[in-house]
């Protein structure tokens, strides 16, 4: 269960993609990419699933965030009908097309939160929703103007929930960065197996102190705990997917149910069964 890189390209005559109703509801599209996007969905109650955020939302969603978070389809295992509009904008967005403006200075702010991911409600949910159905029929001029009175709208707005994704920044040099990636890709390739860290530590060609100190200062986390981490963000993958606890509790790496019921209460503060229940059956 691959996390994808979905390329994203602008439409034509345009410096944004817009997608009116992509219907993925069948679909478990576990995905990132580098562009901001803004997801307004209406009609139906569903999952939001955004890092290690999950929730459920009742009747309606608007969501904006910022690039590289790994999240699923919104309108995942939804079968009743429902309205889905998504705004997919490059990273230079700001850059290319609001530098230096004063008067956007709230715009620039908002666009920084929403690199932790931030959740829209009440009034400004409502309001934003219809305008992102009025661009729908717009030209691209106009689209362009109603997309940064939208965004104004979000910047002013007090109804919202910072869902604090942890922000994805290059923060460290390329040597740094290459190596924290071939361990993802060990752990993407290998955690439902048993992982002895030391083969992670012969891929990083470190000691193994040296290679503590540097996940640690990398990820704020043991290596350890990462794995469980990332392990149980696969059990409660599966579990969207209808797995049965066991089921998930083997597929995701763990080797029996006790310790896995204790690790998934650690990491999701609930039992596997009480998450299930409230994720999977309250949209059925």
């Amino acid at each position: 269960m691959k996390i994808k890189l979905e390329k994203v390209q602008p439409d034509d005559g345009s410096s944004f993609r817009i997608l009116k109703n992509p219907r993925l509801n069948e679909l478990f599209y576990w995905h990132y990419h580098p562009e901001y996007e803004l997801i307004f969905i209406a009609g139906s109650d569903g999952t939001r699933h955004i890092g290690d955020h999950i929730s459920i939302f009742k009747g309606s969603d608007l969501v904006f965030m910022g690039p590289n978070i790994p999240h699923l389809n919104f309108d995942f295992g939804i079968r009743t009908e429902y309205e889905k509009i998504v705004i997919q904008l490059q990273e230079d967005f700001l850059q290319k097309a609001l530098s230096d403006i004063p008067e956007l200075s709230d715009i620039r702010l908002l666009f920084s939160k929403a690199r932790r991911a931030i959740a829209f409600n009440g009034e400004t949910k409502r309001v934003v929703g219809e305008k992102l159905k009025e661009m729908i029929q717009r030209n691209h001029f106009r689209q362009w103007i109603l997309l940064l009175e939208i965004f104004q709208l979000l910047a002013t707005s007090s109804e919202n929930e910072v869902l604090n994704i942890p922000p994805i920044e290059p923060n460290y040099n390329l040597k740094e960065q290459q190596r924290i990636k071939k361990i993802y890709r060990f752990v993407e390739e290998h955690y439902h197996e048993k992982v002895d860290v030391q083969d992670v530590v012969n891929l990083c060609n470190l000691s193994m102190p040296a290679f503590c100190r540097y996940f640690k200062r990398m990820t704020n986390m043991t290596f350890t705990e990462f794995l469980n981490q990332y392990r149980i963000n696969q059990a409660k993958k599966l579990l969207l997917k209808n797995y049965n606890v066991s089921e998930a509790c083997f597929e995701s790496g763990f080797t029996n149910l006790p310790h896995f019921n204790k690790t998934f209460n650690k990491y999701a503060k609930e039992n596997p069964m009480h998450f299930k229940k409230r994720h999977v059956h309250a949209h059925n």
